[in-house]
């Protein structure tokens, strides 16, 4: 990214625009270094100062070039910006968060349309966040490039159930205040991962509420930097799980199949269907002469989508820091079996 300007002010706003979208920017003070460097850069910001020098020395049209001034600007900012062909003029401050997103929009090149998919359990203990780390393992298992989020700040940490607690990275309370447009480039480079599968946590600090701007921010660039985003949400209602709940493309509702544990998920499936927009149920076998999944998906009136039972050895596996579930295991049948429902990027290419 080039920016041209020698108005200090301007540009110490520029820097820090930059810097916030993880962008280490090419800077010319003035006319003779915006011509040089105009058509080695993906996008261009001329600052006010030099935008009628540079509509006079007709420059050779191209893309991704923006203006930038101020409030007190008048038109003759747009008419500059008409003469060289520029994309769009952002006035500082009004227009800072447009201007940080179309930062980030440079770093993150093209934008991808990543399968989002919540997970809830309907009840305490119901296996939602075990589900969850077993359809984004198996999702980067089959080439996608796959993000998993931690929504529940009172929850026992999927960094720990993986493994990765001790990894170095970024967790949750170092996003805290993120808002806007944040990088998806920079977001996946600064998460601890496991094969590849980016992972979004909880430390052990005392944090336990997110702002919803912040989970808005965070998984739109989970989403443009990935195929599969799974999120494991908790049960409780705030702004910010709700976010959650909406940016999904289906939530999945894990319940036991027992009559308490229905009836617990019961009370869920109202709030639940007015941020939802493709609300299914996952029945979790327990014992048998139980509910049959079926039982448990027409008392909830949901769709069914899947049926899963326990994994003998994998509690305490994960006990011990390994999440593997056996490759023809009923936790890898059920993962596969939530992937095959829905279509992901590379499986809509092909």
């Amino acid at each position: 990214m080039l920016l041209a300007t020698t108005n200090e002010i301007l540009l110490d706003d520029l820097l820090r625009l930059a810097a916030a979208a993880a962008i280490t920017p090419l800077v010319e003070p003035d006319l003779t270094g915006l011509r040089r460097s105009w058509h080695s850069c993906s996008l261009v910001v001329v600052g006010r100062d030099l935008a009628e020098p540079l509509a006079r020395a007709q420059p050779a049209p191209r893309p991704g070039v923006v203006m930038v001034g101020s409030a007190l600007d008048g038109d003759e900012l747009y008419r500059c910006a008409f003469d060289v062909g520029a994309d769009g003029v952002f006035r500082l401050p009004d227009d800072e968060s447009a201007l940080a997103g179309k930062l980030a929009d440079a770093v993150d090149g093209a934008v991808r349309t990543a399968l989002t998919l919540a997970f809830v359990g309907g009840c305490g203990g119901a296996g939602a966040t075990t589900l969850a780390s077993a359809v984004a393992l198996f999702g980067n298992r089959r080439g996608l490039r796959t993000m998993l989020i931690d929504g529940d700040p009172l929850g026992g940490g999927i960094e720990l159930a993986l493994g990765i607690e001790r990894d170095p990275g970024d967790r949750w309370p170092k996003l805290l205040n993120a808002s806007g447009r944040v990088s998806a480039a920079a977001l996946r480079s600064a998460l601890p991962s496991v094969d590849g599968l980016a992972v979004l946590s909880w430390d052990q600090s005392d944090v336990t509420v997110l702002p919803p701007d912040t989970m808005s921010s965070v998984i739109g660039a989970a989403q443009r930097s990935s195929d599969l985003v799974v999120v494991d949400l908790p049960r409780r209602a705030d702004p910010a799980v709700e976010e959650g709940f909406i940016r999904a493309a289906a939530t999945l509702l894990v319940v036991p199949c027992d009559v308490r544990s229905v009836a617990a998920a019961k009370r869920l499936v109202g709030p639940l269907r007015a941020v939802a927009g493709d609300l299914r149920v996952v029945a979790r076998e327990s014992r048998p002469h139980a509910l049959s999944a079926i039982d448990v998906a027409t008392h909830l009136s949901l769709p069914l989508a899947t049926k899963v039972a326990p994994e003998r050895d994998l509690p305490a596996s994960m006990d011990q820091g390994r999440f593997d579930p056996h490759p023809r295991g009923p936790l890898s049948r059920a993962a596969t079996q939530i992937l095959d429902l829905f279509p992901t990027p590379e499986s809509t290419a092909a």
